[in-house]
């Protein structure tokens, strides 16, 4: 059984996976954002297997844990709040753990991006981003999103590999360390908080570019 929380908003309810960090859908209702969970498993332990940890896919029961009240990012199409549980002390296997699994989902990122055409079908109205755009802005979010674990970096041109390995790598490295639990600095974020938001954007815009492209998944 796997343990989630939910997190409700006024138009969006998402389904997180303690600890699993990235595997988290959303949905209308509390119902049909477990079934999304439960529905991405088998993609889900792709990233898993990619960082050699045992994930059993398929069946899944779930156990909610939380029930958070989410605000205005919630209902935009983000899992915001932090749980309680977040902020229980880590030590240094679990942060390990965490770093291998957000490693892993950029992994399968760069993966389904170096196989993707350029350009991606678009929505009935003609909406969403391409490929490359859309690479961008997954980095521009980690941009940002390095700060709330207390590092200031620069962020990197996508084009150069060895840019993104190092920023990477100063990500990992800030969420491996072992920690009371409390944000890295002030308005922060808990490193499995970190964690699970990083995941969860490079992996949703991952399985975008899957389905946009009708690419084979594994």
């Amino acid at each position: 059984m796997t343990d989630v929380y939910v997190e409700t908003g006024s138009q969006r309810v998402f389904a997180c996976a303690f600890d699993w960090p990235g595997w988290c859908r959303s949905g209308k209702d509390e119902a049909s954002a477990l079934a999304a969970l439960a529905a991405y498993a088998p993609r889900y332990a792709l990233v898993a297997r990619a960082a050699r940890i045992p994930f059993k896919a398929g069946g899944e029961a779930f156990r909610i844990r939380e029930h958070l009240r989410g605000g205005a990012t919630t209902d935009f199409g983000a899992p915001e709040k932090v749980a309680k549980r977040d902020t229980k002390p880590m030590a240094r296997p679990e942060g390990e753990r965490l770093a291998a699994l957000v490693g892993s989902a950029w992994a399968i990122f760069d993966k389904v991006f170096g196989s993707a055409p350029a350009s991606l079908r678009k929505g009935p109205r003609g909406g969403g981003r391409d490929r490359d755009k859309i690479a961008d802005h997954v980095l521009d979010a980690e941009a940002a999103y390095v700060r709330k674990l207390g590092l200031r970096l620069p962020r990197p041109d996508r084009r150069d590999g060895a840019a993104v390995a190092a920023f990477r790598s100063e990500i990992t490295d800030a969420l491996r360390t072992a920690s009371n639990g409390s944000p890295p600095v002030e308005r922060g974020w808990p490193q499995r908080y970190a964690a699970r938001r990083i995941a969860w954007h490079v992996l949703d815009h991952a399985w975008e570019i899957e389905d946009r492209s009708d690419m084979k998944r594994g």
